[in-house]
């Protein structure tokens, strides 16, 4: 075998879906699109910020030749059911199901590097996955992973849209990959059934629109958005779901998943410590934004569950005030969930003393549709 064959069966071995390989040449044509999205307030903030080194690989690595694409396909089914409690329960989204693929993927990729320098000599390598500076999708895809979607994602026949994306640019000199020669056609699903059109239709999107962006944004989230995430309290699978590629694809998980965790608990989820959510849910992705934003996710999904038996806890959150952001969502899930509010209610709710703007506006809004109420 040469080394390009050596490095695939090596990949295989370690647990790698899918690898291909491409050029360390710039990726210019990205440039236009990455700044357009920065002016127009289209970006969520998250990406890297040197445009100039998302586009030129060899700003990472001065002797980059090649880059080596890969994915680790992830299931977009629960391996098994949450146990049935009296507690309504949230969704995670499934590319947070389990230990952070950030974890996954970099293991598999030093892994990758270890092997590839037992085949030759000299290896220089940068690894990065999308917490780095280069594009994933735009790698992938000139990579032959798969084609970007009207999604966004890097789709391919074998494994759908549910892929990690990972690469390593390299000092090494193979012969590139092509990319694939299928695509979307002319099906819109995705674009269509995005609750916030937030999806472009040319693969771009309007980041700041995304429900994964909602629920992983600080501060309030916006009243439109609000309804549209209904139970989950992290991500957004709308465009994976009702994406013809992934019918029918389900991959293994990568380590066990608690479905415990995937679905958590409403109501007890509120009362986690930063201690308890770092014990219980620390090693998974969607901890990175930290218990209070996922918290406030889970006040917005008991009002969108309508369990009214979170009525209690929410007046609690209210009257403690220990925490503005969590105190105005809970007003807003409290008018959400109290249709006609007595006027003990009321007296609360107009009793609240607060300085904080987001607080105050919920207040307000609440104590207007109360009051209209009672004409």
């Amino acid at each position: 075998m040469n080394l390009k064959e050596e490095i695939i069966a090596l990949s295989k071995e370690i647990g790698i879906s899918k690898i291909g390989f491409t050029t360390a040449d710039d990726f210019a044509y990205l440039e236009k699109s990455l700044r357009a999205s920065i002016e127009e307030g289209r970006s969520s903030g998250f990406e890297h910020k040197n445009i100039e080194e998302r586009i030129r690989p060899r700003l990472s690595l001065k002797s980059a030749r090649t880059i080596i694409s890969i994915a680790v396909a992830y299931p977009r089914h629960l391996p098994q059911q949450p146990q049935k409690t009296a507690f309504k329960r949230g969704k995670i989204s499934p590319s947070s199901w389990g230990l952070d693929y950030h974890y996954i993927l970099q293991d598999k990729m030093e892994r990758l590097a270890r092997g590839i320098e037992q085949l030759t000599q000299g290896l220089e390598y940068k690894a990065m996955v999308d917490t780095g500076a280069l594009v994933d999708t735009a790698v992938a895809q000139r990579a032959g992973i798969g084609f970007i979607g009207k999604s966004g994602l890097v789709i391919s026949k074998e494994f759908g849209s549910y892929m990690f994306l990972g690469e390593l640019i390299t000092n090494l000199d193979i012969q590139p990959d092509q990319p694939v020669d299928y695509g979307c056609g002319d099906c819109n699903r995705c674009v269509d059934a995005c609750p916030t059109s937030c999806l472009l239709g040319d693969t771009t999107m309007n980041a700041q629109r995304c429900l994964s962006f909602q629920t992983q944004d600080k501060g309030m989230m916006d009243v439109e958005f609000r309804k549209k995430i209904k139970t989950v309290i992290y991500g957004c699978d709308i465009c994976q779901i009702c994406c013809p590629y992934n019918k029918g694809i389900s991959s293994p998980p990568l380590v066990d998943i608690d479905p415990d965790l995937a679905h958590p608990e409403l109501l007890p989820f509120l009362d986690l410590s930063n201690g308890q959510f770092k014990e219980k849910f620390g090693l998974i992705a969607g901890s990175w934004r930290g218990k209070n934003i996922l918290q406030r996710n889970a006040i917005i999904a008991l009002a969108n569950s309508n369990d009214r038996s979170a009525i209690p806890k929410l007046l609690e959150i209210i009257d403690k005030k220990q925490n503005p952001v969590h105190m105005a969502t809970a007003i807003w899930a409290l008018g959400q969930l109290v249709k006609r509010p007595n006027q003990e209610m009321i007296d609360f709710i107009e009793g609240i003393s607060s300085d904080n703007p987001d607080v105050l506006t919920e207040k307000e809004a609440f104590l207007k549709v109360a009051k209209n109420l009672q004409v």
